[in-house]
């Protein structure tokens, strides 16, 4: 099997490193890196070093690069890029697609299988999401910093059987991979928690242990949550009763001085991923015709940062 993986940021890095470690010198699969700039010169040279809690270690890909023309047809592409790089990252893999490329989006966002759709008309375009914390320490490094490591993945709609050797081949390389049959109420059970999160922490910036203490922000918070619960059901979208309690108490688990990244982004200067949070509930309630104020507010807010 040839794997890419495109975008070896803090997600991109760790699993595409647990891949390319187990997989080194195999007959059988190779593994590719799609990065840029100084981060893939280091790579290339020492290959990706991998801060993992389970030990450090070096992965050393099949081939990393910045033109994915170089690797030829993909039986398994995964993307790792920000929201606001899926489209220009899609458009690159285009010539290296066929019938069953299986393609797995683990980015934020709910509507990125959507997105995919408007420029990839060949392959099996599924969804996936993650649960972990990463970073870039420095160029070709990456850091696991927290999260239970989850990668859920599988196909919107049908049968999920003939997908089990991708599971296989992710569980092999020491990946908590799911091939899941509820993919959709996976990714929009981790959305209503981040999404909310990342908006009012940015708008606030304050940590997330100062906005659960405080009860206007929490019930906030628990309105943000409720707005992207009603989003979800108004796209017949099932999610679990007590999803946003569920949220609020995982929330509270969290370190006091936890800062989300959408919020280090906006204060470091970055581009940020506002428009897959907050602008998409925006943009959906204008479609279906409902009310999201507190999104509304927030949106402004940060179009104003």
């Amino acid at each position: 099997m040839k794997i890419a993986i495109i975008g070896i940021g803090g997600v991109g890095g760790y699993y595409g490193g647990m891949l390319a470690r187990k997989y080194e010198g195999s007959e059988e699969h190779d593994i590719f890196f799609v990065a840029r700039g100084e981060h893939l010169q280091k790579i290339k040279t020492q290959g990706l070093k991998v801060i993992a809690k389970e030990g450090d270690f070096i992965a050393r890909p099949s081939l990393a690069t910045d033109d994915p023309a170089e690797l030829g047809p993909l039986d398994l592409i995964i993307f790792c890029v920000k929201g606001y790089d899926l489209e220009n990252a899609a458009r690159m893999i285009t010539g290296n697609l066929h019938d069953n490329t299986v393609i797995i989006p683990l980015l934020n966002g709910v509507d990125n299988v959507e997105r995919l759709k408007t420029i990839v008309n060949t392959g099996i375009i599924m969804n996936g999401c993650v649960y972990i914390s990463t970073r870039i320490v420095s160029p070709g490094v990456v850091e696991h910093v927290g999260g239970p490591c989850a990668l859920f993945f599988g196909p919107e709609e049908g049968p999920i059987d003939r997908y089990s050797e991708v599971e296989t081949v992710m569980k092999d390389a020491g990946i908590k991979a799911t091939l899941s049959d509820h993919i959709i109420t996976d990714v929009w059970s981790k959305y209503i928690f981040v999404g909310p999160l990342g908006g009012i922490s940015s708008m606030l910036n304050q940590p997330l242990g100062a906005i659960m203490e405080n009860e206007e922000h929490r019930t906030m918070l628990e309105g943000l949550m409720k707005e992207v619960e009603a989003v979800a059901q108004a796209r017949d979208i099932s999610l679990p009763e007590n999803i946003v309690q569920q949220s609020l108490n995982v929330a509270s688990s969290f370190p006091y001085e936890t800062r989300t990244s959408i919020q280090l982004d906006f204060e470091k200067g970055r581009q940020t991923e506002m428009e897959t949070f907050t602008g998409y509930v925006v943009r959906s309630r204008r479609k279906l015709g409902i009310k999201t104020p507190l999104h509304d507010a927030v949106y402004a807010a940060l179009q104003n940062k």
